[in-house]
């Protein structure tokens, strides 16, 4: 099983939603048994929280159902996930922080930023933060994510050579 990790700063808003995408992606490809992912925060500020109101409510205007609970990315996760996934800069800097501090066993080819994988031309490296902003900034985050972890689906099918509708043998 090829695992991601999607992660931002507080894990109540970017990163819910990216798993939350994903997962939708993932099931629609028939990969679920090839693929998986979970999200987590670089600080503990909201641990054990579900994903703030607005997120769940533009993930709902998609079809989309949040539940998952905020958690801090830990050493552990770098032995558990094959590839991290960060919303912006100062996210993947604290990825590659911990990476180097507790094992260097991941290198630039499975820490990313999500923004690399955007069809989008953009000078923008970052997933903005809606948290401090209005209910069409979190709409901007969905759909720069919508179209991102598109993108990393295929680079993933690609980079495994899967094939979309295969499932593992149980």
């Amino acid at each position: 099983m090829i695992s991601v990790l999607f992660v931002c700063y507080g894990n109540i808003c970017r990163s819910p939603v990216a798993e939350g995408v994903f997962k939708t992606l993932i099931t629609e490809a028939s990969l679920d048994k090839k693929l998986s992912c979970d999200s987590a925060g670089t600080a503990s500020y909201h641990l054990g929280q579900l994903p703030d109101r607005r997120t769940r409510e533009n993930a709902l205007e998609h079809g989309l159902t949040l539940t998952h609970r905020a958690r801090r990315m830990t050493g552990d996760d770098l032995a558990q996930f094959d590839y991290f996934v960060a919303m912006d800069e100062m996210n993947l800097e604290a990825i590659e922080k911990l990476n180097y501090r507790s094992t260097g066993l991941h290198t630039s080819d499975t820490i990313f930023l999500l923004r690399e994988f955007d069809p989008k031309v953009s000078d923008e490296p970052n997933v903005p933060d809606p948290y401090y902003e209005g209910p069409e900034v979190f709409e901007e985050v969905y759909q720069i994510v919508l179209r991102c972890c598109r993108q990393l689906l295929a680079y993933l099918i690609q980079q495994h050579n899967l094939k979309i509708g295969e499932r593992a043998k149980e």
